[in-house]
């Protein structure tokens, strides 16, 4: 005759031990048990299967609940034997067939003691279907585009989505926090498709795709801008006029500044999710020569030129053969 096994035993815990306390002997013991670490002990790896049903059993609420009330009966399987017959099957030994079982409870004469043996066994039995565990809605996704300054700013989009029911669709109002990015993903709670047995719908994520803006580029934070200046505003220095995320904005080109320096407008960047900070704004000076000169300012280009005696490329360390 097959032994008992408690479980709480073979783990070293009381019954009311806490989840953390069954996972952590689980742990200890399928460490010392395991058949790794005990290569010629059988006896040890009867103990590390012992262990890991006892543990499989007290893991799940729902298992512990039935052991707790029926012992290893309660925390069976239904198995179909060789011979073709539906069995019960607990503790690694122990059976009953469906037919000894329907004997067994007709001779309670359908009262309140047969009515255990249906929360016990009724997962087996085929005159009452399980009833499926509640599923959480599958998460939909939508995609909508933006105008780049609706996504640095934010802003309020109307979705028209199918009704969940079937045969309309409904207007949803969702608020776009400023700041947002190419391919985020903003969560609309409960708008998804609908959960089973009760179970809570899934939620509704736009993916956001950013349209191009006409002249400035984004990098994380921080916005760009490339402004032309002539070769003169760079040689002398100005004070040139750029656009900025919150209007027109000041710059001051320093006298001599190169094509490609980068001035820095702090503060005029994209805000941060937190709201706390925002990024900078980046002007990019590209130095723009005149193109149609008349023949008296050729001259005067040239008479410049020959007053200068500078090599710019002198410090380009360049070889030349």
């Amino acid at each position: 005759m097959p032994k008992r096994v408690d479980y709480y035993s073979t783990l070293g815990v009381s019954r009311s031990a806490s989840q953390d306390e069954i996972k952590r002997a689980y742990r200890r013991l399928a460490k010392e048990y395991h058949p790794d670490r005990n290569p010629d002990n059988p006896d040890a790896e009867e103990k590390f299967k012992e262990v890991q049903q006892a543990y499989q059993t007290l893991s799940d609420p729902e298992k512990r609940a039935q052991y707790d009330q029926f012992g290893e009966a309660g925390v069976g399987t239904w198995r179909t034997n060789p011979r073709g017959q539906k069995v019960y099957q607990w503790g690694g030994h122990s059976s009953v067939n469906m037919e000894d079982l329907e004997d067994l409870m007709s001779a309670f004469g359908g009262g309140q003691r047969a009515s255990i043996f249906d929360e016990m066994f009724g997962a087996g039995r085929q005159r009452r279907a399980p009833r499926a565990a509640p599923q959480r809605g599958v998460d939909a996704e939508h995609r909508i585009t933006l105008k780049f300054e609706q996504a640095i700013h934010g802003c309020t989009v109307a979705i028209q989505l199918a009704d969940r029911q079937g045969g309309k669709t409904e207007r949803l109002d969702v608020k776009i926090p400023p700041g947002v990015e190419e391919g985020q993903k903003i969560r609309v709670r409960g708008r998804g498709q609908p959960g089973t047995n009760g179970a809570p719908p899934g939620d509704l994520l736009l993916v956001c795709s950013i349209d191009p803006h006409q002249y400035f580029t984004r990098r994380g934070a921080d916005i760009y801008l490339k402004a032309p200046v002539s070769v003169f505003e760079a040689v002398l220095g100005a004070k040139i006029e750029v656009p900025s995320l919150d209007g027109p904005a000041t710059v001051t080109v320093p006298a001599g500044t190169p094509s490609g320096t980068k001035l820095r407008l702090k503060g005029r960047g994209v805000t941060t999710g937190d709201r706390s900070t925002r990024g900078d704004q980046y002007v990019t000076i590209e130095i723009v020569p005149p193109k149609d000169i008349s023949s008296d300012t050729r001259r005067d280009f040239e008479r410049l030129r020959d007053c200068d005696k500078s090599n710019p490329r002198s410090s380009c360390g360049w070889k030349m053969a």
